[in-house]
């Protein structure tokens, strides 16, 4: 992951569910990710109540549990796609409830041994980092927080206490792909995180088009996340019984890595 943030531009970063809308198609998906130009990848753990996420990431991980996807069948795709991409960071991004099922030191081992290179629990509060974060860190898997915009001064240290890779700042307060921040808005969170924080930024939550990544990525962000446009276009593609979803999201991503990667030149 410190490769990806050394670069002199600013990084990718495509979120998909894992086993949406099927286990074939997932594979393919995932791959196009990386091929489009994604630089890194969330992987969506399915639940049944993705309670921070809007309509569209809730109807995939409906998606992917319809089509028997398990957090044992999420870590076998991620080793599956750690194969197949070495050099590509992988993020699992989900739930506590599963992890807590799993049990937390048996899943901080299987992440690391199928190659995960961090995690993401959006409903983990500081206070109870305790459960997990040591079981990451004794695996070397870092743990991702969260800040938004309503993570003042005297939060913020909690936040960042012990979090590793980077940090992932939720541009708007709501759930995933609900509304968008505007540019001086995100400059401004952006410069405070900054202030308090070493790890590089990355910024999410309501990034739809390459205009809106590449407004986003001049805004001082280390990192641009997408997340909910490309669930659409997996669904679409899956309603319109195409044999074929992975060309359309790989021709989606390569515009979105065009305009983040050339935004700043």
């Amino acid at each position: 992951m410190a490769d990806v943030f050394s670069l002199q531009r600013p990084a990718l970063i495509t979120f998909v569910t894992a086993g949406d809308p099927s286990p074939e198609q997932s594979t393919l998906i995932l791959d196009a990710l990386v091929e489009g130009g994604a630089d890194i990848v969330e992987l969506g753990m399915p639940f049944s109540d993705p309670m921070a996420d809007g309509p569209a990431i809730q109807a995939s991980s409906l998606r992917a549990l319809a089509a028997r996807t398990t957090l044992i069948t999420t870590l076998a795709q991620a080793a599956a796609f750690r194969a197949r991409h070495p050099a590509t960071p992988l993020v699992l991004m989900g739930y506590l409830n599963p992890i807590l099922a799993h049990s937390p030191a048996r899943f901080a081992a299987d992440a690391a041994a199928a190659g995960v290179d961090g995690v993401i629990v959006v409903d983990l509060p500081p206070e109870e980092a305790p459960d997990l974060a040591p079981h990451l860190a004794a695996h070397g898997l870092h743990l991702i927080r969260l800040a938004t915009p309503t993570t003042d001064a005297a939060r913020l240290p909690a936040v960042l206490a012990g979090a590793s890779g980077f940090l992932y700042y939720v541009s708007v307060a709501g759930i995933t792909g609900a509304g968008s921040a505007t540019a001086d808005t995100i400059e401004t969170a952006i410069a405070r995180l900054k202030a308090a924080t070493d790890l590089p930024i990355a910024v999410g939550f309501g990034i739809r088009t390459p205009e809106q990544a590449a407004a986003v990525a001049r805004s001082g962000a280390d990192a641009v996340v997408v997340g909910s446009a490309i669930v659409d276009t997996i669904a679409a593609a899956h309603e319109a019984r195409l044999n074929d979803i992975a060309t359309p999201v790989r021709e989606q991503v390569a515009a979105l890595a065009a305009a983040v990667h050339n935004a700043r030149v």
